[in-house]
């Protein structure tokens, strides 16, 4: 059975962000992966298999090892829909800060 799995569901989980600050710099094998964290084995898989089916990462077959990357097109979509909320609240911080130096300056 194939999931679809929301994207933002898969990056909410802390291990799962562990994982793909793992990966962002070079591909990891499924253990190399483990060797990180205080888990079982299969309970990385799983997380492994979570961010494959959501694109965020790609399986790629070496031999008879299977190596683990970031998919940077996924991680390009997600910052790309994070970014309007981003220069919101930066536009909103910048108005307080101007208002709160105008306030401290009038004292």
């Amino acid at each position: 059975m194939n999931l679809r799995r929301d994207v933002f569901q898969a990056i909410a989980d802390p291990t799962r962000r562990a994982i793909l600050l793992l990966v962002a710099t070079h591909s990891m094998t499924a253990g190399a992966i483990a060797a990180n964290f205080d888990t079982a084995r299969p309970t990385v898989s799983k997380h492994l298999q979570i961010l494959t089916e959501c694109q965020l990462l790609q399986a790629e077959q070496n031999g008879r090892e299977i190596h683990y990357h970031l998919n940077p097109q996924k991680v390009k979509e997600i910052a790309d829909f994070i970014d309007p909320f981003r220069k919101l609240w930066d536009d909103r911080f910048n108005k307080l800060e101007a208002i709160m130096k105008n306030y401290s300056s009038e004292q």
